[in-house]
């Protein structure tokens, strides 16, 4: 799959970078904490992209998109999206968010639900007091930055991928090379604005849209209780659980991933 180039739109008081890929109904996608658009598993976005035009983008602070002194939250990263998509001509879209994204596609389709087809929350929780939070351990070695590249790639896949794949997996194999990188001080913002979201539980039987909840039983990162909460408090959700999946589900079983959210999409 040929690499589209990077576009740029002006958003507010930044800057965000972009890529699109296919053609077809808009489908964003909105990434999780402190990671860039090439951190997308290729083969997700080449499925997607078969039936739909596929938008991939840097949050504020990350990668190739720019900051400034506004102090990050998940409704500006929110406000952000929106005004991304108003730039790029596209009134209304599906929505996937994953992780810290899942967060902010929230906001999206109960500010903006006009602005919101499906939904698709992966890997996601409802933030605030109601949410399950993952050990004290798991999250200290999550926002660990130290070391070569390489032994942060090791620590991050130890985190989303249950030790019992790995131990038959190599997850170079299944992960992308990523390129892009995010400063220190746009990663401590990106994290105080995850951690001090208020969440969103009393505010979800708002929502609107007609919603897929995906997560693997074996998440370490945000256990999938998290996706029972979201899905039982959004009315009329689906819920999808991936049996022996971490929080990397979308490269660890790629094709059940892309047909389940492609399914839902196109139903």
């Amino acid at each position: 799959m040929a690499l589209p180039p990077i576009r740029t739109v002006p958003v507010g008081d930044v800057t965000l970078a972009c890529r699109e890929y296919g053609a077809g109904e808009p489908l964003v996608l909105v990434n999780g904490l402190v990671s860039a658009m090439d951190t997308w598993n290729p083969p997700v976005i080449e499925a997607l992209a078969r039936h739909f035009r596929v938008i991939v983008f840097d949050n504020r602070g990350t990668g190739c998109s720019g900051y400034s002194g506004e102090p990050f939250s998940i409704p500006l990263f929110c406000e952000d999206t929106a005004r991304l998509m108003e730039g790029l001509g596209i009134a209304r879209a599906h929505v996937l968010g994953f992780s810290m994204g899942a967060c902010i596609a929230q906001e999206l389709a109960l500010a903006f639900p006009e602005k919101v087809d499906r939904l698709v929350l992966v890997g996601g929780d409802c933030g605030g007091s109601e949410a399950v939070r993952s050990s004290g351990e798991v999250f200290a070695r999550l926002i660990d930055r130290s070391g070569t590249l390489l032994e942060i790639a090791r620590r991050m896949f130890s985190l989303l991928f249950p030790a019992a794949w790995l131990a038959g997996h190599n997850p170079f194999a299944y992960c992308p090379e990523v390129m892009e990188t995010t400063g220190d001080e746009a990663a401590a913002r990106q994290l105080e604005a995850f951690l001090s979201w208020p969440g969103s539980f009393s505010r979800l039987y708002r929502v609107r849209a007609k919603t897929l909840v995906i997560a693997g039983d074996l998440d370490a990162v945000v256990p999938y209780e998290n996706s029972r909460i979201l899905a039982g408090q959004i009315p009329g959700a689906e819920l999808v659980v991936f049996p022996g999946a971490g929080h990397g589900m979308m490269y660890q079983c790629p094709d059940r991933f892309c047909e389940t959210v492609s399914g839902f999409l196109r139903t």
